[in-house]
């Protein structure tokens, strides 16, 4: 229902419905949007922040908008600027969490020991000072992964938690139990080198703001911000929640846009605890519910609502369409992943000579593993296809190699830039002499390239290794001495010019060298738009924008997992491998237990509304998972969706609605109702045992079997685990 139009409303009100009106209308206060999917937010939000100009309670200065992605950022701008019809909305506070933490940082650097040109290291380089400062203590990196130890401090600073908040228990004994000494270690050397990492810029942030020595800071964003948006509120961490606390600690003038049924990135620190004890933190807050969809049919709309309405975690909603009720969900069994795949590309070879144009059909996999069978189905029938979520353009090595001359050039104390590309191309430096480097650095508290200079002066590294060290050195400091005269685009090519690095690849005769050297020509096409090699640099660090990989031109079936699906939408969506143990995973849910079920309901809900109008699910009675064959059982969501929603087109008979299993609050069935179908592939134990069957072990207590080979029996516990036994030593519970 549209909200009625009043002679002096703006006319950006027009097409409002009275919930997203009310939306935009509270405009003081705290307020939490619960968005559902396809309901308009983005309207919401970009109207929201019009309005706030418009009506004058705000310059665009006085405003801290903050997203997720620095598309959405811009996007956002220009929807605004629109909407006031070309008034100028320049300078306002609006991008991702990390891009205004880093601005802020930037002004306030020198309180954690920083400058305000710190280098801002990626993942890769993070991963190589881990590296270093685990061999340094002499810890078998092969028992001890860097990635497991990077992971680790990761997921302290998305909790906003320094080395001195780190407790021994919690530390636990990865790394020889010496974790927070890493961590300690990790973030003095950060600080040697004048950088810090993406953790970093919202938990420096957050020091300065809560050390009282520095209240007048904080008062004076208190001051400069007036009004503070939030969109994807339900994929903040903990981090970010206690940055924005700080920050409207004051006016509480803070409107938050989420949907907590769309949290679905727990696995990287995301909490949906933040939007669910919004009213909590917030006593007087508003919650306005927008449950009017305008994306999806009735029937897909009825099915998505059935399956989350199992969650006990959320704030409850129920969303609802003007438009028609469509085709219900389609749900589907087949023998094996090649049946599936090619009943799926049957289908939407069918739907392609009914003119549904294949831009608008995605299949949405859980796990990256799904998609092979796709790609051998979709080549061998002629569908062009692309699949997201590949390699993206900044972390392709050819990439990050000229990424490491030009951080050098702009920041010369960037240690790890230095030591990626010092020996490329070769140059006759091997690992001896950059390890005598690297420790000269440290002896001396400086960076990598002062120790050079002075080790090459001193006549240290002598005969062709010192000349080629002596040689570089002089480029980048010739290059860095360049950085105010000459434009960053030229320079940038005279890098990669005379660093020899574009000739190696030039000279290069393997099948990809012409396309590096294509990717190198872009990067320095992509540095146009900055007005620096700083500020280009930044950008880079801050975001990487997922790139796709697969089919050339518009046309082709769009693949990528239920999490890259995220803030998506296509006409026909197929959703295949609805089946235990894969969806929901059962990795998720030993680890996390009801929550990392919950999490995965909600990837449920996600997956079926990115459809408009047509969704089909699919799961299979055999499974070829990691190089094995697993019977499967269909998945727990199936036989939660609505059955007035559901509609079976399984010629096999694998699946009658209502009855493929029941589960319990512990998260396992009991025997499930088998068809004729499914019974002829289930094989028996030699005393009757069969998949499904309740058991009880003296040790391990009930489980249920998954699996029978013989006289033994692969039996999942209450407790999350598996374990393989032979048949006498279990008896089955009635």
């Amino acid at each position: 229902m549209t909200a009625p139009s009043s002679p002096i409303s703006p006319p950006y009100f027009e097409g409002l419905n009275a919930q997203q009106l009310e939306a935009v209308e509270a405009m003081d206060g705290p307020v939490l949007v619960l968005a559902g999917a396809g309901t308009g937010k983005t309207r919401v939000l970009t109207t929201r922040l019009a309005h706030l100009i418009h009506t004058g309670r705000a310059w665009p200065s006085q405003i801290l908008a903050v997203t997720f992605t620095n598309k959405a950022a811009l996007e956002m701008k220009e929807r605004v600027s629109r909407l006031l019809e070309g008034q100028p909305v320049e300078g306002w506070a609006l991008g991702t969490f990390h891009a205004l933490a880093a601005r802020m940082l930037r002004r306030h650097a020198e309180l954690v020991g920083l400058t305000s040109g710190f280098t801002i290291l990626d993942p890769d380089d993070t991963l190589r000072l881990i590296k270093q400062i685990i061999e340094a203590r002499n810890i078998d990196p092969k028992k001890n992964p860097p990635k497991l130890v990077q992971a680790m401090i990761d997921r302290w600073k998305d909790r906003a938690l320094s080395p001195q908040d780190i407790n021994p228990r919690e530390a636990g004994e990865v790394a020889n139990g010496q974790m927070q000494a890493i961590y300690a270690d990790y973030q003095s050397r950060l600080k040697s080198f004048n950088a810090c990492d993406f953790g970093d810029l919202l938990l420096h942030m957050i020091t300065i703001l809560r050390n009282p020595a520095n209240a007048q800071i904080l008062s004076d964003y208190h001051r400069k911000f007036k009004y503070i948006l939030v969109d994807e509120y339900q994929d903040t961490n903990v981090a970010q929640y206690m940055w924005l606390r700080l920050l409207t600690a004051e006016h509480n003038n803070l409107c938050c846009v989420g949907d907590d049924d769309q949290s679905i990135y727990g696995w990287r620190g995301a909490e949906v605890g933040n939007i669910l004890k919004f009213e909590k933190d917030f006593p007087n807050a508003r919650i306005i519910r927008l449950e009017q969809n305008y994306r999806s049919t009735g029937h897909i709309l009825g099915a998505a609502g059935g399956v989350i309405a199992h969650n006990q975690g959320r704030l409850g909603k129920t969303l609802w369409s003007e438009g028609e009720h469509g085709e219900k969900v389609r749900v589907h069994g087949l023998w094996d992943g090649e049946a599936e795949a090619r009943f799926i590309t049957e289908d939407i070879e069918s739907l392609q000579h009914k003119k549904t144009s294949l831009q608008q059909m995605a299949i949405l996999v859980r796990a990256g593993f799904q998609m092979r069978e796709f790609e051998d189905k979709f080549m061998k029938v002629g569908i062009p296809y692309r699949v997201f979520g590949g390699p993206r353009f900044y972390e392709r090595a050819e990439i990050r190699d000229a990424l490491a001359y030009l951080r050098v050039v702009a920041q010369p104390a960037d240690d790890l830039a230095f030591e990626r590309i010092v020996n490329v191309p070769k140059r006759s430096i091997g690992d001896t002499s950059v390890k005598s480097i690297h420790t000269e650095a440290r002896r001396i508290g400086k960076p990598m390239t002062d120790a050079a200079q002075n080790m090459v002066d001193a006549g240290v590294i002598k005969a062709k290794t010192g000349a080629s060290l002596a040689k570089l050195l002089s480029d980048f400091a010739r290059w860095s001495s360049l950085l105010s005269t000459v434009k960053h685009t030229d320079l940038a090519a005279q890098i990669l010019d005379e660093s020899g690095y574009l000739a190696m690849w030039q000279a290069d005769k393997s099948p990809e060298a012409q396309g590096r050297v294509e990717n190198l020509k872009e990067l320095i096409s992509a540095m146009e738009e900055f007005e620096s090699l700083p500020a280009f640099l930044e950008h880079v660090a801050l975001v990487m924008e997922t790139q796709g990989a697969g089919a050339s031109g518009n046309e082709y079936v769009s693949l990528m997992t239920l999490h890259g699906a995220k803030g998506l939408e296509f006409d026909c969506v197929y959703l295949p491998g609805w089946e235990e143990g894969l969806f929901p995973s059962q990795k998720t849910m030993d680890e996390n237990g009801l929550k990392g079920l919950e999490e995965e309901r909600r990837l449920a809900y996600v997956g079926l509304t990115r459809a408009r109008k047509l969704a089909t699910i699919t799961f299979t009675a055999n499974r070829r998972m990691y190089g094995n064959w697993t019977n499967a059982l269909p998945s727990r969501f199936i036989d939660e969706l609505p059955e007035g929603h559901v509609e079976s087109i399984s010629e096999s008979g694998l699946y009658q609605k209502g009855r493929s299993q029941h589960w319990d609050s512990s998260g396992f069935s009991p025997q499930p109702v088998l068809s004729s179908a499914q019974s002829s592939y289930i094989k028996h134990s030699i005393q009757g045992f069969q998949m499904g069957d309740k058991v009880r072990h003296a040790t391990f207590g009930e489980g249920r079997v998954v699996h029978v080979a013989g006289a033994k029996l692969d039996i999942r516990f209450a407790d999350g685990s598996m374990k393989r036994l032979m048949e006498s030593f279990v008896e089955k519970c009635e």
